[in-house]
């Protein structure tokens, strides 16, 4: 679609809602105000500014590492771990370090040594090159270069940071981007592409090139064909980074600090959020199907969808609820005359196995009618303005003012008002409009940048704060939810937020538009930011704003299926959207989707686990099982769900198949059983009612019905393979288990042995072991024969299964 008719359409809805719900003047009159409060009060000048560092004077060897002082600037290398590195070039402000998770590291020894024109720091595994200049390399265990850095160069504020950049180099991460998932090929024609560093409020609807997004985080993946690495810059003022011939990262304030890794995809992501954090194991439910629309309004609309799902033979998990449930659009409310019994029908939904969630948006009605206003301001909670006067903006509510995140005693009181919506029944909370957004019709959609923020004491304004507001209101909100229900696992999904969100919150894609071109860029968009340390995303199924036919809404919905956030939600101004609304044969299909689903939660809470021990997002690109191909580097049109499973959604109407490059080893069709060699290209038939979906050669699946564990064995095509599963009660932090399952592959059969670790309790009542691609009729289940029925066999609890191949 042409630029400027995307901006056109977001112009033409945005500008409509507004008027139509009133908030037109009060956008006009902020905008006038933002623009009159920055020229007030414009940024602090410094007159540290410089084109390079000069010459290098001095190298002195620290404990971990080495300071360098030039003429003009220092820096610190810092080993936190042989493959870990902080550098700091100062002058600059330290960023108050929100963003990191690990403070003490265990000792690292590494070297100091001088050359001809460098120094080098190095461990054992990584060594880094300190040029006279001020260039640095980083080089990998085996010497080569993987990352060359020019001399950084220092604004009134900020930064300025390049680095070379390879022909072949593909660049990920930074965040929620609508792009192909390698930012350095925009695909349209571009030799370099910008993106900025800020939290955005996409305003109601966004296309494919969108920029920025809601969630921006400054860290990226290099790959090249002498390696990878990962660098995070622990910097959250607004930046600009542009990829081309360099990455450049021009940062409008703050220092330059920053972080680099090398190794694998698995390696940089263990590396990364050892240091940022990750993710807590969700609840189990979490990770099923939620359902929202805006415009329930009611309580007994909400009970009439749960009954759809039920009538309809459809799994739910959660229903989430919109602003629409509110009195008057305020924070912490729900309309008492329209949910008269909420205590109640929170349990009623329960006995059903679904959950109540409940929007929260951060900016509070600047009323003396409002209690939560008059408390906030004894308190001192909200943000200011530099003249003292309170920093006010309109949102739903009306005009509102916005707590300052960055103080501990406002999250401490924020983190209480959740509580009276967690007795009567709230099972979690859905962060919204946390940018911060305000109401414009021009310029920035947020507070003014000279807004104070508290900063944990130091003191800062708004465009350091800004990236890192809704970090902090999720972070108040999980520890509300640890505190209060102790023995509970929190559940919050947060629309903005910033390096290290992973440790309280999930994210959703956002006002997405509704079309096959915005459905392809999920997939670009949920694994950018799986490899940016979020584990936990998905989109508005079917597209936030439109209505998309039948056959783009089933396609959307098969693919969501394999996502860890699986939600529909959609505009108040769309038809309403569920999976029976197109009827059949839609329903059917949806219906199967969405069963597999929930047959696979053994699988998907596998995966969560794994994130939660190791960083993995369980939504992977291709190229994370065989970084070595440089073919699936630019792959963005299909995913990895864990190691296993390669998923292959259909983005264009009326396809009835698609190319397919697979990874290196073997590939067993999901749905006929048929196995493809790896390493090539090929074509797989795609009917409405389903799409391409293969399995790793050497998978043992762990599926669930019923009360039953069924096992799917995807027999390697030689040698021996390992699966794994973890198990608990699905919430809170008592006992756990871990199987181990393995297949030994013989000229006669097989052998399926099962570990059993933990002290929780085998969950099942019983298990079914099923063959794929490989024909048995004759068993021996720890030693005692029995007859394989259909490639499969019902037992309990077992050791070792041996598998006699049909001859």
């Amino acid at each position: 679609m042409n630029f400027w008719k995307q901006i056109s359409q977001r112009w033409k809805y945005f500008t409509g809602t507004l008027f139509y719900l009133g908030f037109a003047p009060h956008a006009f009159l902020y905008s006038l105000k933002r623009d009159r409060i920055e020229q007030q009060f414009p940024p602090p000048q410094s007159d540290e500014a410089f084109d390079n560092p000069g010459k290098l004077i001095r190298a002195e060897k620290s404990s971990r590492g080495a300071y360098f002082y030039f003429e003009q600037a220092e820096l610190e290398v810092y080993f936190l771990t042989p493959d870990l590195v902080r550098l700091a070039w100062r002058p600059g402000i330290p960023p108050v370090p929100y963003a990191i998770a690990r403070h003490q590291w265990p000792e690292v020894e590494t070297n100091l040594d001088e050359a001809e024109d460098s120094y080098s720091v190095s461990s054992d595994t990584l060594k880094v090159i300190v040029g006279i200049d001020g260039n640095v390399k980083f080089c990998d265990a085996a010497g080569q270069i993987v990352r060359e850095e020019m001399p950084p160069q220092r604004k009134a504020e900020g930064w300025i940071h390049q680095a070379l950049l390879r022909k072949e180099e593909n660049i990920y991460g930074l965040g929620e981007r609508a792009f192909p998932l390698n930012l350095r090929n925009p695909k349209d024609g571009r030799l370099e592409v910008k993106y900025r560093m800020w939290n955005y409020d996409a305003a109601g609807m966004y296309s494919v090139g969108s920029d920025p997004m809601y969630l921006c985080i400054p860290v990226y993946w290099g790959m090249h064909q002498q390696g990878s690495y990962l660098i995070f810059y622990e910097n959250s003022y607004e930046a600009t980074f542009t990829l081309g011939d360099m990455a450049t990262a021009d940062f409008e304030g703050g220092s330059l600090r920053y972080y680099v890794t090398c190794g694998t995809p698995a390696q940089l992501l263990e590396r990364y959020t050892e240091l940022t954090g990750r993710a807590p194991l969700p609840p189990r439910w979490a990770l099923g199907y939620h359902q929202s629309h805006w415009g329930y309004r009611t309580e007994e609309a909400v009970r009439a969808e749960a009954r759809s799902f039920e009538e309809h033979n459809l799994p739910l998990s959660a229903i989430h609820l919109d602003i629409d449930v509110q009195v008057g659009f305020r924070a912490f409310t729900i309309d008492p005359d329209r949910f008269p019994k909420l205590p109640s029908f929170t349990k009623e939904l329960l006995q059903q196995d679904v959950r109540f969630i409940a929007i929260m948006n951060p900016g509070i009605k600047y009323s003396r009618h409002s209690n939560l206003f008059l408390e906030g301001q004894l308190l001192e909670a909200f943000c200011r303005l530099p003249n003292g006067k309170l920093a006010t903006g309109p949102v739903w509510p009306g005009w509102c003012v916005f707590p300052d995140f960055t103080n501990p005693v406002v999250r401490q009181w924020w983190s209480r008002q959740y509580e009276y919506l967690l007795d009567v029944g709230v099972a979690g909370f859905w962060h919204d409009m946390n940018e911060p957004a305000a109401f414009i019709l021009w310029g920035d959609r947020s507070l003014p940048k000279p807004t104070q923020h508290y900063m944990e004491g130091r003191g800062g304004d708004h465009r350091e704060a800004h990236n890192l507001y809704g970090l902090l209101q999720a972070k108040a909100g999980y520890e509300s939810l640890s505190h209060h229900r102790p023995h509970q696992r929190p559940f919050i999904v947060s629309r903005a937020g910033w390096a290290g969100l992973q440790r309280y919150a999930w994210t959703w894609t956002g006002d997405i538009e509704c079309s096959w071109e915005a459905m392809r860029i999920t997939v670009s968009t949920v694994v950018g930011l799986g490899l940016s340390g979020i584990p936990y995303s998905g989109p508005d199924t079917g597209g936030f704003q439109g209505n998309p036919s039948a056959e783009l809404y089933t396609r959307w919905f098969q693919m969501s299926s394999f996502l860890t956030f699986f939600r529909t939600h959609s505009s108040n101004n769309v038809s309403h959207r569920a999976p029976w609304s197109y009827g059949e044969p839609y329903l059917s299909i949806m219906r199967q989707f969405l069963q597999l689903r929930y047959r696979l939660m053994p699988y998907f809470y596998t995966l969560a686990w794994e994130a939660s021990r190791k960083g993995y997002p369980p939504v992977r690109p291709v190229f994370w099982s065989d970084s070595e191909d440089s073919r699936l580097w630019d792959v963005d049109d299909a995913f990895l769900l864990g190691n296993s499973l390669l998923v292959c959604p259909i983005f264009e109407a009326e396809a009835r198949s698609r190319n397919v490059l697979l990874p290196k080893g073997h590939w067993y069709n999901f749905w006929d059983d048929a196995l493809l060699e790896g390493s090539q290209q090929v074509n797989l038939e795609a009917p409405l009612e389903q799409i391409p979906l293969l399995v790793k050669a050497g998978t043992i699946l762990p599926m669930e019905e019923a009360k039953q564990l069924i096992l799917h064995l995807y027999p390697p095509v030689q040698g021996n393979s390992i699966g794994w599963m973890y198990g608990d009660a699905g919430d809170g932090y008592a006992e756990s288990r871990f199987d181990v399952f393995r297949i030994v592959l013989f000229e006669e059969g097989l052998d399926l042995t099962w570990e059993q670790q933990g002290d929780f309790t085998f969950p099942y009542q019983s298990v079914k072991v099923h063959l794929h691609g490989y024909e048995s009729q004759q068993a021996w289940i720890d030693g005692e024969e029995v007859t394989v029925e259909g490639n499969s066999l019902e037992c309990g609890t077992f050791e070792k299964i041996y598998f006699r191949r049909l001859s």
